[in-house]
């Protein structure tokens, strides 16, 4: 699949992402514009995981996202902190709470629509 369709998706995966975590009092997503190179290279590599698994649930979209994170140095952390690797998210899918959960099934949902 081209580059071009995979960045489309993710930038549009991110862009929801960031709008629902702006409803829920996050502010720390950034516009996929102003995003860091390895938050735009993760939403891409999520975008890969469902292109070459298509039935990719939510839970192994998580999970794929925790062994990127695990890989490039990211830990547990009670608040996101980019500069120290920490994440709050940075847990099994089944301790997620809810409104967590959801950020990655909406991910795949926007994918699955982008890539059509």
């Amino acid at each position: 699949m081209e580059h071009e369709v995979i960045a489309r998706a993710a930038m549009a995966a991110h862009e929801a992402n960031r709008v629902l975590c702006l409803a829920l009092g996050d502010t720390s997503q950034p516009k996929w514009e102003d995003a860091p190179s390895w938050q735009k290279d993760s939403a891409e590599s999520g975008v890969r995981m469902i292109v070459s698994n298509p039935e990719t649930t939510p839970e192994q979209s998580h999970e794929g996202w925790l062994a990127e994170k695990r890989a490039t140095g990211w830990k547990y952390g009670p608040v996101k902190n980019p500069d120290t690797k920490e994440h709050p998210c940075f847990i099994p899918y089944d301790g997620l709470p809810e409104c967590q959960r959801l950020k990655d099934e909406m991910f795949g949902l926007v994918v699955r629509a982008v890539l059509g």
